[in-house]
């Protein structure tokens, strides 16, 4: 008897995972140059598979990667941020080939970021425009007079060079080529009290290790990006910061009906700043491996991805 109740048991899970799965093509996410990203995803993709689906994952550039999802040779980006991806999402969505699947619960701030010992080199900070006057002050050997700004990998976007062209600011940038490499950089700084600015993001551990500010620049506005006249430069756009706020879930627009439970679970997925960032910390300062911490919030975690599945 108990032997018998076991096979149906099996048996029901069994038709229950072939009525939820309603293709067995694999679901295909992106995979980008940060922790984070690959965290998010990866977790993503964990529950996708635990709900009986197929998933790939596909290295991409971060903004090109909107070429494969508008055709439908990938399938889902699980981070669009608000402060360099905007753009790309609304032309991706106003295609109608691309869709925004919501946001993942994650708050984006990316922007120019110095070590508090920065400030006594350069009083007016954080005012942006303190580094007209102290641009010197975070020069080295190959950019002097000019400042050295340390931008992330090009991929990224961001606008920075257009940015220092506009706010007339005397800064070389300098675009580190890997998300490693960038943090590196602040590392080594901050250990010899260096002069050092750089692209900082959050959800991330560097703001919680080091101790700095992210540079106050005008406020943004879109048309601060598409319309010269406004703004401090009446004569060029990007002359004021980056853009705040969401995280969102990019997909091709074909997956909700071929896919539609695996649509509704990423919708539902959501993530909040503070776990991301202790998984990044885990991963990037602790050398955990990725799959590893994945793992381990699948686990502490199964009571509320089992509830997205059911949903």
């Amino acid at each position: 008897m108990k032997c018998k109740l076991g096979l149906s048991a099996f048996a029901l899970a069994a038709a229950t995972s072939a009525w939820a799965v309603e293709s067995t093509d694999a679901i295909k996410l992106t995979l980008h140059d940060w922790s984070g990203q690959l965290i998010n995803t990866k977790i993503m993709g964990s529950i996708l598979e635990e709900a009986g689906y197929n998933v790939e994952y596909v290295q991409a550039d971060y903004i090109a990667q909107f070429a494969g999802l508008k055709t439908g040779d990938l399938h889902l980006a699980m981070e669009i941020w608000e402060t360099t991806g905007r753009e790309a999402l609304d032309e991706a969505t106003a295609s109608g080939n691309v869709v925004n699947v919501g946001e993942t619960g994650l708050m984006a701030i990316e922007e120019w970021w110095y070590p508090s010992y920065m400030k006594e080199r350069c009083p007016g900070l954080p005012n942006w425009e303190a580094l007209r006057d102290c641009a010197e002050e975070f020069s080295t050997a190959e950019t002097a007079p000019n400042g050295r700004y340390v931008g992330g990998p090009v991929t990224w976007g961001g606008f920075d060079e257009e940015r220092v062209e506009a706010l007339e600011l005397d800064f070389e940038v300098v675009h580190a080529g890997t998300d490693a490499a960038l943090f590196a950089e602040l590392e080594s700084a901050y250990q010899r009290q260096d002069p050092i600015i750089l692209w900082v993001y959050v959800p991330h551990w560097a703001p919680a290790k080091y101790d700095g500010q992210f540079v106050e620049f005008p406020p943004f506005s879109a048309e601060c990006y598409s319309d010269p006249s406004v703004g401090v430069n009446p004569n060029m756009a990007y002359d004021c910061g980056k853009p705040r706020g969401p995280i969102w879930k990019a997909a091709w627009s074909g997956l909700q009906e071929k896919w539609p439970g695996a649509y509704d679970i990423i919708e539902a997925y959501n993530i909040n700043n503070d776990e991301m960032s202790a998984m990044v910390g885990k991963a990037d300062l602790e050398g955990v491996e990725i799959d590893s911490v994945v793992a381990e919030w699948m686990e502490t975690n199964k009571d509320r991805w089992s509830g997205w599945i059911s949903e």
